[in-house]
């Protein structure tokens, strides 16, 4: 593994998994709030019980996070898992208007949140594309 995959894989990997590991035993309230924001990126998440909406979110950003963190994981392969999840989360960013400007790409103050996940895109398409 190269230092630029290590540092990209590294940091990026330490913040999802982070975030995974806040989620845990995330209360109900909490979850279907969640749960509500991301309907509006994905709007089959509505089919799950708020509950089993939070722990998958959690397990999901804790599985992403430690394939980035784990070097026998190819970078091919941990590229993939978070560009389909930063994906996810750029859905919710484009999909609800209160998120970007009147131009739909520039980020509202509410968006700010959400618009920086292009970064973590950004890292996926490097991960995936790099020799």
């Amino acid at each position: 593994m190269s230092l630029s995959n290590a540092i990209l894989r590294g940091v990026t990997g330490a913040f999802v998994l982070n975030s995974g590991l806040g989620k845990r035993g995330l209360p109900t309230e909490s979850a279907q709030g969640l749960q509500g924001f991301a309907s509006t990126g994905i709007p089959a998440v509505t089919k799950l019980d708020a509950d089993t909406f939070g722990k998958v979110i959690a397990y999901s950003e804790i599985g992403v996070g430690a394939a980035l963190l784990t070097p026998f994981v190819p970078k091919k392969v941990a590229g993939a898992a978070l560009g389909a999840f930063s994906a996810g989360l750029l859905s919710m960013y484009f999909r609800n208007p209160a998120m970007t400007e009147s131009d739909g790409i520039r980020p509202s103050q509410e968006g700010l949140s959400l618009s920086k996940d292009v970064f973590m895109l950004a890292i996926a398409g490097a991960l995936v594309t790099d020799k």
